[in-house]
C-alpha cells in the first residue's frame, strides 16, 4: 500500500475534566505526561503513527485555544496541519472538517481517526491491526472501526456487536451488527459470555471517498455547510470560513451520526494494550506500583503504612502520608485534591461546582 496516501487525524479538542486538577481548561489531559513516561499523551499518539503515514499527512483537530500547545508538543507539524475548531461540536463536525481539508489536497486518501489521549502499550500489534484496517478500508466500501477484545464486563465502554468470523479477507475482520451503549453490569456480563462483542475504541479507518459518501447520505445538512466553504479549504480563507460557520453544524458524534446508521461497517478484533485512560481508576491500573500498591507520578513521596494510593505531585515537591489507603492524591500549582479511589466519579461534581461558583482559574 502506498504510505503517502495515508492520513492520520488526531482529535485533540477535549478538556479531560475527569482528570481534574491535573487536567484543566488551560492545560488539558492530552498535553500532560500523566503516565510518567517523559512524553505527553498527544506526543505518544503522534509517534505511534510514524510507520503508518508521513508526518506531513498528520492533522490535529483541536480547539483554537490549543493551537500553540499542539505545535509545542508536535514541532514536526506546520501550522496548517492544526485544524482549529472555534468551539466543540462533538466528533462528526470535527471529522467532516478534516475530510474537507484533506479533499482540498487529494482525491485519494486512506484516513485513520484517533483520539489524542489513549494508551496503546503494544505498538507493533497496533501497527499490524491498522494495516488490516487500512487494507479493508481501501479495497471495499466499508467503514472500519477497531474493537477491543474485552477482558472483563466493563460498564464504562460502549460495545460493538458483530457477526463472528464471517469475513474471509482476514480472521480478525467481522461485520458490525450494531453499536451498543454503555451497559449495566449484568448486560456487560452477557456480552462477555456471548463472545461476539468488543469495546468501542473510538479509532476509525476509512477511505476519503467512502466517508464522504456516508456523510452525504446520513448527515446531509452538515455536508451542505461544508460544501459552502469547499473552495476555501486549503487556502488562506479556510480559518475564516470555519470560524464563521462551524457552530452551524449539529453537535453529534460520528457514532450516532454515521456509524450506527450505516450498513457497511467492519470491525477489527484488536488486542494491543489499549485503554482510553478515561478515569483515575484506569490510570492507576496502568501505572507502575510499589510493593504496597502505591502508584507515584511526578515528585517525591514518603508513604508510611499506606497502600493502594495514586499519588501525583508536582516535580520538585515531596508528599508524606501515614495510614492512607486507597486514595487519590493530586497536587498541582493551584489545587490539592484528596479523595477515596472508590469515589473517583465525584471529580465531575467538583468541576461542576467550580464552574457554578465562577472559580474559572481553578478549572
Amino acid at each position: 500500500m502506498d504510505r503517502s496516501k495515508n492520513y492520520c487525524v488526531i482529535m485533540a479538542g477535549g478538556i479531560g475534566s475527569r482528570f481534574w486538577p491535573m487536567s484543566r481548561t488551560e492545560m488539558p489531559k492530552q498535553f500532560l505526561d500523566i503516565l510518567g513516561t517523559g512524553k505527553s499523551l498527544i506526543r505518544q499518539t503522534f509517534e505511534r503513527f510514524a510507520n503508518v503515514c508521513p508526518a506531513e499527512n498528520v492533522l490535529v483537530v483541536t480547539n483554537a485555544a490549543y493551537e500553540g500547545l499542539v505545535l509545542e508538543h508536535l514541532p514536526e507539524l506546520k501550522s496548517d496541519q492544526v485544524l482549529c475548531e472555534p468551539e466543540g461540536r462533538n466528533t462528526a463536525p470535527c471529522i467532516a472538517y478534516a475530510n474537507y481539508h484533506i479533499a482540498s489536497k487529494t482525491e485519494e486518501a486512506n484516513i485513520i481517526v484517533a483520539p489524542s489521549d489513549h494508551l496503546i502499550a503494544d505498538v507493533p500489534s497496533f501497527e499490524k491491526i491498522i494495516g488490516i484496517a487500512l487494507q479493508e478500508a481501501s479495497s471495499t466500501k466499508n467503514l472500519v472501526t477497531l474493537g477491543i477484545t474485552p477482558t472483563r464486563p466493563d460498564t464504562g465502554y460502549g460495545y460493538i456487536h458483530f457477526e463472528p468470523k464471517n469475513n474471509a479477507r482476514d480472521p480478525l475482520l467481522n461485520s458490525v451488527i450494531e453499536f451498543k451503549e454503555k451497559p449495566d453490569i449484568e448486560t456487560a456480563k452477557g456480552f462477555l459470555a456471548e463472545g461476539n462483542y468488543a469495546w468501542n475504541s473510538g479509532i476509525f479507518i476509512w477511505s476519503l471517498e467512502n466517508i464522504m459518501k456516508s456523510f452525504h447520505e446520513y448527515l446531509p445538512d452538515m455536508v451542505s455547510i461544508f460544501e459552502e466553504g469547499k473552495e476555501a479549504m486549503g487556502t488562506d480563507f479556510e480559518d475564516d470560513f470555519i470560524r464563521d460557520n462551524f457552530s452551524r453544524c449539529e453537535s453529534i458524534s460520528i457514532d450516532y451520526g454515521v456509524l450506527e446508521r450505516a450498513d457497511h461497517v467492519s470491525v477489527v478484533e484488536s488486542e494491543f494494550g489499549w485503554s482510553d485512560l478515561g478515569t483515575y481508576g484506569s490510570l492507576y491500573t496502568h501505572l507502575e506500583k510499589n510493593s504496597n500498591g502505591n502508584a507515584i507520578v511526578g515528585g517525591e513521596a514518603k508513604l508510611y503504612e499506606s497502600k493502594g494510593n495514586l499519588i501525583n505531585v508536582s516535580p520538585g515537591k515531596l508528599i508524606v502520608t501515614k495510614g492512607l489507603e486507597d486514595f487519590i492524591v493530586v497536587e498541582t500549582e493551584k489545587s490539592l485534591m484528596i479523595i477515596p479511589r472508590k469515589d473517583e466519579q465525584f471529580v465531575k461534581n467538583i468541576v461542576n461546582d467550580l464552574k457554578d461558583s465562577g472559580k474559572k482559574s481553578f478549572y
